[in-house]
């Protein structure tokens, strides 16, 4: 099961050419795909504009979430406490969140944020960075 990061999301909806779409089926192949709510509150933040909400809610409202428990806040505050205590950093607690989610439900993460890179330094976590390619760009 693949776990898919809000920063993978924006570059699928953005791209006009349907390029980084296909790219992620392609990755995708048939795998189940989950959420954070933590993906919905980002993606819904970002609206342009009334009509985006709706389109973006009404996407949002029909895909599978993994939930974080009682346990999941405290070992992702943990995980940010041990980068730091090594002299690493990641810009936002949100990522610890999503990676614990992730290691708790033994998932694989995508995404394209260079903080999940970071937090696999001190825990063992599933993840891959996807880096589209566009064809046509200069």
């Amino acid at each position: 099961m693949l776990l898919i990061d809000t920063s993978i999301w924006i570059n699928v909806f953005r791209d006009q050419s349907g390029q980084i779409r296909q790219q992620l089926e392609m990755l995708i192949n048939g795998r189940d795909v989950l959420l954070t709510r933590f993906t919905e509150l980002e993606l819904l933040q970002g609206s342009l504009n009334e009509q985006e909400w709706t389109l973006l809610s009404t996407y949002l409202e029909a895909q599978d979430y993994v939930e974080l428990t009682s346990v999941s806040w405290q070992a992702a505050a943990r995980i940010y406490y041990d980068l730091r205590r090594r002299g690493l950093t990641v810009r936002s607690p949100i990522d610890c969140c999503i990676a614990q989610a992730a290691l708790e439900n033994d998932l694989l993460l995508v995404h394209n944020d260079r903080d999940f890179e970071t937090i696999a330094q001190v825990r063992s976590l599933q993840h891959v960075r996807f880096q589209p390619e566009i064809s046509g760009r200069t």
